[in-house]
């Protein structure tokens, strides 16, 4: 009896130390390990197609983050610079492309941050729930915000191409749409001028009693002075008609979710009446608008040609 009572007692303490050990090691390699592709030299945009990789959080070189980019011929300083923030697939490159016809027809600077993951299918805090926290569920300091790094990017290309522009507009599709709206919410004091967040799979509701992602519970943001801040900032929620099929896509499926809508355009129209509603009982200005599109389902490129009214706008 007492042989077996040790034998427990061992492989208990292994079992505990290999855990240990793999958090330990995540830990390691997730947030102390540098992370990225290699930071490319400091040059000006060029005409066309472009990208370059740069230091994602200030006064740090943890990690990298590369950015593509496309710009008119005709492009100059104060006319409008674009963010398009990709979805779960995390294809920058390819969301720069789709707005390649739409940069020179309209004169966009289109900047197109890459938030590369390995592990992107297995977490998504990293990127569309803002960095907020760690995979373990820690704060991180909002320097390391993946909004901040949105503003760190503004910043650098501001600097490296004498750019004088005070804002930038941004726009977002599937989970870069949730990007973006979250970033209005949390982050009201960014230099967005005006922000498209397009068939987004789930939102963060103004609601103080329900856990982030899903609401604003432990996170920084309180309903005055936040989101009231957030109101006065013009944010876009664009849908498409057609995107009512919960199978295309990653779409999300817990109970918090499914409270909010049975697909995406329901989720998307019952978190802008929400956030009305919550105005109106304020009696806080409300900048935001919502906008259907037409016979267009879960595509970001049809979503990207139908966006632009509104930067134009």
């Amino acid at each position: 009896m007492n042989k077996a009572l040790r034998i427990l007692k061992k492989a208990v303490l292994w079992t505990l130390a290999f855990i240990l050990l793999l958090v330990v090691t995540g830990l390691v390699y997730l947030y102390v390990l540098p992370k990225g592709p290699e930071v490319t030299e400091q040059t000006e945009l060029s005409t066309g197609k472009g990208s370059f990789v740069m230091y994602a959080y200030e006064n740090s070189k943890r990690k990298s983050i590369r950015v593509w980019t496309y710009k008119p011929a005709n492009w100059k300083d104060q006319d409008k610079i674009v963010f398009v923030m990709h979805g779960g697939g995390r294809n920058a490159d390819d969301y720069r492309d789709a707005w390649v016809e739409l940069a020179e027809d309209n004169n966009l600077l289109i900047i197109a941050p890459e938030f590369e993951n390995k592990f992107s299918h297995l977490t998504t805090n990293d990127y569309q729930e803002g960095n907020l926290f760690t995979f373990f569920k820690t704060k991180n300091s909002k320097s390391q915000w993946a909004y901040t790094v949105v503003e760190n990017i503004f910043d650098h290309i501001k600097s490296v191409n004498s750019i004088t522009n005070e804002q930038y507009d941004i726009f977002g599709h599937s989970a870069g749409g949730q990007f973006v709206h979250r970033m209005i919410m949390l982050m009201p004091e960014s230099r967005i001028g005006t922000a498209v967040a397009a068939n987004a799979g789930f939102y963060s509701f103004p609601d103080e009693t329900l856990q982030f992602p899903y609401g604003l519970k432990n996170t920084e943001v309180k309903l005055q002075p936040n989101v009231k801040q957030a109101y006065n900032k013009r944010l876009v929620v664009l849908l498409g008609e057609m995107d009512n099929d919960p199978s295309l896509g990653t779409f999300r499926t817990t109970k918090l979710a499914m409270e909010q809508g049975k697909h995406r355009l329901e989720r998307g129209s019952n978190f802008f009446r929400a956030n009305k509603s919550l105005s109106e009982k304020n009696d806080w200005s409300f900048n935001w608008s919502i906008d259907t599109v037409k016979n267009v389902g879960h595509d970001y490129r049809k979503m990207s040609e139908n966006s632009v009214k509104w930067i134009n706008h």
